[in-house]
């Protein structure tokens, strides 16, 4: 027999729990004769263990009933029956003050024993021994080790019914310790803290939908709360030391560690609800989560209230930095972690109908901060992304960079991928090259030299991003067309197929387009609005995106919806849903929809008919082709196409991808450039800056080039280029023309001895077709 319903008596001593029939009056006077320690174990109808310290707890009124069932504990385990009391009564001789030789190495021995067992060990078996532990670390005895032993065989543990155990056990001690008075920073209860997070982390943090989950979800509250308001007296101390010492990074990351377990087990009640957790909705399930939702939504206003406070000093350093002015100029080591709590904050806000909106506020008061912020101290391996769901709380660079973070890390077993490229067929030897490549060995270095040349190197690596993107783009080859009114904007040529290969040469396009954004290498072309858009997965092209791709068709279809209704319906226009094309000599009638070649525009009917014929045109026509370069483009990124793309603007795209739209201004070259052999004041200097100041906008992009492989600035012009360059005075002879070394932005030429010979030299490289094959790359 495993089970017993004798009635209880006076007899504690039992080797039996009893079946019972009496008032709760009853039972008070009964526990009231034994130890406060004292604790009913109760298995209620659905098979869960509730641990009760106090009948009034679950709410049973006087004069209830109750029934209490146990087994026998002489038919479980003997042994593990006889460790524990052995346990138990070694651990009360020592809180008495009795001595007690090798005590601690005997419990240890116990634990490692006896508890590492799923079918014995269970919380009703064990949980005397916490409180009992606790009493002993109060007493200034050893249980400080002991516990901490036990603790490291709970997280030790690979036995996965173990751990939901122990996780109980872990949650007992923390509350255990907080009770007895333990301040937050008590190694022993830090020590305890910590495992609770780690071997939530193991076990995938806890369910909403059990009473254990609901214990163990306001036990993870309960240390969020207790880090928030630590948090936010460290962020005070952050606010007056400049050093950001104040700022503890490990309650930092207590702090994400508790509030993510916290937001798993909320977010669980989220999924089952289509609206937000406001703070009106009464949790009855039971007493122990009961204002949580409340007690989280202060500490979220709180801590957002104190981070407005500590953006607003950082907004005042920032100002006076920049201006030069007192503290300013120091680098704050805490700002680092702001951005961590934020983004803790911006979680929380899922949760509430207006927190968000707080949220956001809060960088829009503090718009400047946000943008240092993330690109100072956002690494490649945070989570990133939800710093751009709001994209009007950034800027370019701050945006830039955080799409940068989505190409992979150069991974040091890839050791690169090496190109012979002759100059002469640049578009046919790279296909082959990048095609042929395994998507993984380019995610590594390029390493690429022009065949009869000696140069290699960064410079030449983006001299044959240019050169290969101006073949690729070339109307002759017929993969894109350009935009009639801006002939930088390029998208699919629907005759791409003139070329049996195309769509491979789609894929490779790709490639090439997300390797020359990942080099940071401006190639001096933009996509189309149509052909964005579809890269960035809308594929609803509308009237005004196809202004500049097809400028005709946009004022006809314009003229379409304009048009008199009377006269449209009159047929004048004879258009049907149904339109020909021509492609490589061939007509062809194609429907817009069923039954097209019979259906009549008309004034009811024009717009579908417009948008029909814009999708036909624009998606339907090169959508291989568009899904070809998106297959070659996500070969180089480690996230989505679509993500990647949905990330930016288009024209973020535009700056990230042509560079500057701006003319080279000679005076910012001129301030981002030094010299080695010569002086600013040498009169080669000064003659060298009147005859570049003279030069058109095309001859200063073809002297740039020479100088750097530089053909495009960035957004920022020349601040915003990797280094700067270098006027260096070579030894050649005198009427010797000038020589490069791109790698180094580096321009080297003779002291010449008039400005025409150095005019007419420098005329000489600043021609299209010679600057891509002088200098020492």
């Amino acid at each position: 027999m495993s089970q017993t319903t004798k009635t209880l008596t006076a007899n504690h001593g039992k080797n039996h729990f009893s079946k019972l029939t009496c008032s709760s009056s009853k039972m008070k006077k009964v526990s009231e004769t034994k130890s406060s320690k004292l604790q009913f174990f109760v298995r209620m109808w659905n098979s869960n263990t509730l641990v009760i310290r106090s009948l009034r707890e679950c709410g049973i009124e006087n004069d209830a009933n109750l029934q209490l069932v146990g087994r026998l504990r002489s038919i479980v385990c003997p042994k593990v029956w006889k460790a524990k009391h052995y346990i138990v009564s070694l651990i009360l001789r020592l809180c008495t003050g009795k001595s007690v030789i090798g005590a601690s190495t005997i419990i240890d021995d116990c634990f490692t024993n006896y508890i590492n067992d799923s079918e014995y060990f269970s919380v009703s078996m064990f949980m005397e021994i916490p409180s009992l532990l606790v009493d002993l670390y109060a007493n200034g005895r050893i249980a400080y080790s002991v516990i901490k032993d036990f603790v490291k065989i709970c997280l030790n543990s690979k036995d996965k019914k173990l751990q939901g155990v122990y996780l109980e056990v872990l949650l007992e001690f923390c509350e255990l310790l907080r009770r007895t008075g333990c301040k937050s920073d008590d190694r022993l209860y830090v020590f305890c803290r910590d495992s609770f997070a780690s071997l939530l982390t193991l076990v995938g943090g806890v369910s909403f939908h059990n009473p254990k989950g609901k214990v163990m979800l306001r036990g993870v509250f309960d240390c969020v709360h207790e880090i928030a308001y630590k948090l936010l007296r460290f962020l005070d101390l952050s606010m007056n030391c400049p050093t950001g010492e104040g700022l503890s990074f490990k309650v930092v990351l207590d702090f994400v560690k508790f509030s993510d377990h916290l937001r798993m087990g909320l977010a669980m009640h989220q999924a089952t609800s289509d609206e937000f957790l406001n703070c009106a909705i009464c949790y009855t399930e039971g007493p122990l989560f009961a204002g949580v939702v409340d007690q989280l939504h202060i500490v979220f206003i709180k801590l957002l209230s104190k981070m407005d406070k500590c953006l607003e000093v950082m907004e005042d350093c920032l100002v006076n930095k920049k201006h030069g002015k007192g503290d300013g100029a120091a680098v704050h080591n805490g700002w680092s972690h702001y951005i961590i709590i934020l983004k803790v904050l911006f979680h929380i806000s899922k949760f509430y109908s207006s927190a968000q909106e707080q949220f956001w506020g809060l960088f829009l008061r503090r718009k400047n901060v946000l943008p240092h912020m993330i690109v100072r101290y956002v690494k490649k391996t945070d989570d990133h992304r939800w710093l751009l769901e709001n994209r009007i709380v950034t800027d370019f660079e701050s945006r830039r960079h955080l799409v940068m973070m989505l190409f992979p890390y150069l991974n040091d077993e890839i050791l690169g991928y090496e190109m012979l490229i002759d100059r002469s067929q640049v578009l046919a030897e790279s296909f082959g090259y990048i095609s042929q490549a395994m998507p993984r060995s380019l995610q590594g270095d390029l390493l690429m030299a022009f065949k009869n040349e000696k140069a290699t190197g960064p410079g030449v690596l983006r001299e044959w991003f240019v050169l290969v993107c101006q073949e690729i783009f070339n109307p002759r080859n017929a993969l894109f067309v350009a935009c009639p009114n801006d002939h930088r904007r390029f998208f699919p040529n629907t005759a791409s197929m003139v070329n049996a290969l195309h769509l491979r040469y789609f894929i490779f396009s790709g490639r090439i387009i997300a390797l020359a954004l990942k080099k940071k290498v401006h190639v001096g072309i933009v996509f189309a609005c149509v052909f964005f858009k579809q890269l960035a997965g809308n594929y609803i092209i509308t009237l005004e995106d196809i202004r500049n791709a097809d400028p005709i068709m946009y004022s006809s279809c314009k003229q379409i919806l304009e048009m008199d209704a009377d006269y449209i319906d009159s047929d004048a226009l004879g258009l049907t849903f149904s339109i020909e094309v021509e492609e490589l000599g061939h007509r062809e009638v194609i429907k817009l929809c069923p039954g097209g070649e019979s259906l009549v525009v008309d004034s009811k009917n024009r717009e579908k008919y417009v948008h029909l014929l814009i999708q036909n045109r624009f998606v339907t026509s090169i959508s291989k082709q568009v899904s070809h370069f998106a297959q070659g483009f996500a070969d180089i990124i480690s996230c989505s196409r679509l993500e990647f793309f949905q990330f930016l603007d288009h024209e973020d795209f535009d700056w990230k991808l042509h560079g500057s739209e701006n003319d080279i201004n000679v005076e910012d070259w001129k301030a981002h450039t030094k010299y080695l052999g010569y002086k600013k004041n040498d009169r080669q200097i000064s003659w060298f800056w009147k005859i570049v100041g003279k030069m058109s906008a095309e001859q200063k992009k073809v002297l740039l080039f020479f100088w750097t492989s530089v053909k495009h600035l960035p957004v920022e012009g020349f601040h915003g280029l990797s280094s700067t360059l270098l006027i260096s005075k070579s030894r050649e002879p005198g009427n010797h023309l000038p020589s490069s070394h791109t790698c180094f932005y580096k321009l080297c030429f003779p002291p010449y001895s008039s400005m025409a010979i150095m005019q007419d030299r420098l005329g000489i490289i600043t021609q299209e077709h010679i600057s891509c094959s002088f200098g020492t790359r």
